[in-house]
């Protein structure tokens, strides 16, 4: 007898889109290359400080107008980026401190990149995108800035879009397609809707009482 449960699941399989295909690709290279990084012995840590070390170089590439070797290079410390928190699960090393520093460095790193493309403008002269390409570093700092704050006060605020995670995406593409100047605008623009966001939610959230206790008994004190 067929099983038609099973050919139906097929059907339903081939009518996925390419994207999941290729997410699900990215996935079993990324689950396999994980577990040959956590049998070399590298700790999860140590993979913070060479992503940092990674998005460094990243760093100096732009500063030097060398956007699509540094759009290269900091596709590579994506990797590293998520390669961390991926072996810290697999060897089963998770812990608060090693989030904590993961999550420092992460700043340290975003800020040098940011650095990197202020130092090529100020060196060419072209003074309104080093501003520009500051502007786009302080929003990105408040982005992540506003939602630790407000998490301090209520459970959770992870609304809106311009997170890290794609933040990088478009500098790898500003870089490898020579559009860093179209790409320092969006982030410039959607990191700061992202910070006006955040405080809206959070004060309504506040005023609707969800606030953490220890929030509650902060503003009571």
């Amino acid at each position: 007898m067929y099983d038609f449960e099973l050919m139906g699941n097929e059907r339903k399989d081939l009518r996925r889109p390419a994207t999941y295909w290729i997410g699900e690709g990215a996935g079993w290279l990324l689950r396999h290359v994980v577990s040959g990084l956590a049998a070399t012995g590298i700790t999860p840590n140590m993979f913070t400080f060479l992503a940092l070390a990674v998005n460094s170089w990243a760093a100096a590439l732009f500063a030097m107008g060398r956007f699509r070797q540094a759009a290269s290079v900091l596709f590579l410390a994506g990797f590293l980026d998520m390669a961390d928190g991926q072996v810290a699960r697999r060897v089963g090393r998770v812990t608060a401190f090693g989030a904590f520093l993961d999550s420092t460095l992460d700043r340290y790193s975003d800020l040098a990149l940011y650095m990197g493309l202020v130092v090529y403008y100020t060196l060419i002269g072209r003074t309104f995108y080093m501003i520009l390409a500051a502007v786009a570093m302080a929003s990105s700092f408040m982005v992540s800035y506003s939602r630790a704050r407000a998490e301090s006060l209520i459970p959770s605020c992870k609304v809106g879009f311009m997170e890290r995670p794609e933040r990088l995406v478009l500098l790898i593409l500003g870089g490898a397609f020579n559009r860093m100047a179209q790409v320092l605008w969006v982030v410039a623009t959607i990191s700061t809707l992202t910070v006006i966001h955040r405080v809206v939610y959070t004060w309504k959230e506040l005023r609707a009482g969800r606030a953490l206790p220890e929030a509650s008994a902060s503003q009571t004190t």
